[in-house]
């Protein structure tokens, strides 16, 4: 039986710091851009929300395969933060491509949202596959 549950203790190790990562991330986000995403979402912009699921998932393709390629609890660590400042610069990148994109998000335009939100996708897409080995 005990071998069915070995990697039990590493399991846990990298999924609890993946959560860890995963709030930190979304704090520093939400700090670096000039919208207030929760405040939006709380009242039901679906733009902001499309940007912010956009992001989030952007941000867990790069994080999951930090956790399945890495050697040890330190490589992860080190990969999440180049997955996360990647992210993080997915936003400026979608935001010179459309001017305007933070305050058009907190007007509720879906189009922005989608961008936005479309961007951090495709770049966490990117940022994953090129963290193989």
């Amino acid at each position: 039986m005990y071998g069915y549950v070995a990697g039990l203790p590493a399991f846990l190790a990298y999924f609890v710091l993946g959560l860890i990562f995963y709030a930190l991330f979304a704090y520093a986000y939400t700090a670096l851009t000039p919208h207030k995403e929760f405040a939006l979402i709380r009242a039901g912009n679906p733009a902001a929300v499309t940007a912010f699921a956009g992001t989030i998932l952007g941000f867990s393709l790069p994080l999951a395969s930090a956790a399945a390629n890495s050697v040890s609890i330190v490589d992860f660590v080190v990969w999440t933060v180049i997955g996360a400042l990647v992210q993080i610069l997915a936003f400026y990148v979608a935001s010179a491509t459309m001017p305007g994109l933070s305050e058009r998000i907190t007007r509720g335009e879906v189009a922005a949202g989608i961008w936005g939100g479309g961007v951090a996708l495709a770049v966490g897409i990117l940022n994953a596959a090129c963290m193989t080995y």
